[in-house]
C-alpha cells in the first residue's frame, strides 16, 4: 500500500492510497469499457454511487480469483420484482471481500465454476438492469466490516497525471446566506458551512469522477475532511468519513458539491486553503484570504 503525505497549512494528513506495484492489485473489470462514473460520485438523489459505471462494449472479466457467491439472470423468475442491475453475479475472493459484476448482457453471463480464477469471463457488458447504454457496474463489498470499497484502493495505478478540478468553494451563514469564497474579501466573524464543487477527469476527458479525499483548513487548523475510501452500511443507512463517520446526506450537498464541515471566523485575518487529490495521487489545491470584522 502506498501512503500519500498532504500538508494543508502545517496540518498532516495520512491518506491512504491506491495499492501500486504490489502482488495483490487488483485488476479491472474490462481493458475495454471506459469508466464514466465511479465510487462516491453523487448519485443524483442524494447520495453516491457505492461503485463504478463502465459504458461501452467488450467482456466483463473477474478482477482476482475467488469462490463464485451468487449469479442472477434476467431470465431467473425467483422473484418478480426487476434487480437495478440486471444480470449480475458476485464472487467471494476471502476475508469478507466481495467483488459484484452488474448489467451484463442477458443470456451471456458465463457458467462459472465453483472456483472463478482471475481473469476469467463473467459475462459481456450490456443493457439489463437500471442502464440506458451499453456497460456495467462493478461494485467491492467488505461483509467483515459492512462497508463498499472503494475499488480504485485495490487497483493499480491508473495512467492519468490530471489533477481534479476546483470549481467552486461556498461559505454558508447562520442566516442560510452564501457566498462565493473567491470574491468574498471580508467577512463578518462567525460560523460558516463550508462547501467544496470539485470533479475528477474520466477517460472520455469529462469531468464526471469523484475524487478520493478532500480537506479543508482554516489559519492551520483542519475544518473537515471527506474520506472516499469506503462507506459504511449501517442500521439501514450509508454513511462516510468526515472527521468521524457521518450519514452521506450530511456532506452530498446537491449543486453545491461536497459539505466539508464548518468553519469558525474570528476577527483579523483568515487564510483558508481547500486540497483535493484523487486516486492516482494527483493534488488541487486553492488558497484563499479574508478580512472578518
Amino acid at each position: 500500500m502506498e501512503w500519500l503525505k498532504i500538508t494543508a497549512r502545517g496540518t498532516t494528513v495520512m491518506a491512504a492510497a491506491v495499492c501500486v506495484a504490489t502482488m495483490w492489485a487488483m485488476d479491472r473489470p474490462s481493458p475495454e469499457a471506459v469508466l464514466t462514473s465511479n465510487f462516491g460520485a453523487d448519485s443524483g438523489s442524494g447520495g453516491p454511487h457505492v461503485g463504478d459505471v463502465y459504458v461501452g462494449g467488450g467482456v466483463v472479466r473477474a478482477v482476482e480469483t475467488g469462490e463464485a457467491l451468487f449469479s442472477r439472470s434476467v431470465s431467473d423468475r425467483a422473484s418478480r420484482l426487476p434487480s437495478p442491475l440486471g444480470e449480475w453475479a458476485a464472487i467471494d475472493h476471502g476475508d469478507g471481500l466481495i467483488s459484484l459484476y452488474g448489467r451484463l448482457e442477458g443470456g451471456k453471463m458465463s457458467r462459472l465454476p465453483s472456483v472463478v480464477e482471475r481473469g476469467a469471463m463473467m459475462g459481456s457488458a450490456g443493457t439489463t438492469g437500471w442502464s440506458k447504454e451499453r456497460g456495467f457496474y462493478y461494485s467491492l463489498f467488505d461483509r467483515k466490516e459492512r462497508q463498499w470499497v472503494n475499488p480504485a484502493v485495490m487497483e493499480s495505478r491508473r495512467n492519468d497525471g490530471r489533477a481534479p478540478v476546483i470549481r467552486s468553494v461556498t461559505l454558508r451563514d447562520a442566516q442560510d446566506r452564501m457566498v462565493d469564497a473567491s470574491l468574498a474579501k471580508g467577512l463578518v466573524q462567525g460560523r460558516r458551512t463550508v462547501f467544496v464543487s470539485t470533479a475528477d477527469y474520466a477517460e472520455t476527458g469529462e469531468m464526471s469522477l469523484a475524487p478520493f479525499r478532500i480537506v479543508c483548513s482554516l489559519n492551520g487548523r483542519e475544518v473537515g475532511a471527506v474520506a472516499l475510501e469506503a462507506l459504511s452500511a449501517r442500521d439501514g443507512r450509508m454513511w462516510i468519513y468526515r472527521n468521524g463517520l457521518v450519514p452521506v446526506e450530511q456532506v452530498y450537498a446537491g449543486s453545491f458539491g461536497f459539505e466539508l464541515g464548518e468553519a469558525v471566523f474570528i476577527r483579523g485575518q483568515a487564510d483558508m486553503e481547500i486540497i483535493v487529490q484523487d486516486a492516482n495521487g494527483n493534488v488541487q489545491r486553492v488558497e484563499y484570504r479574508f478580512t472578518v470584522e
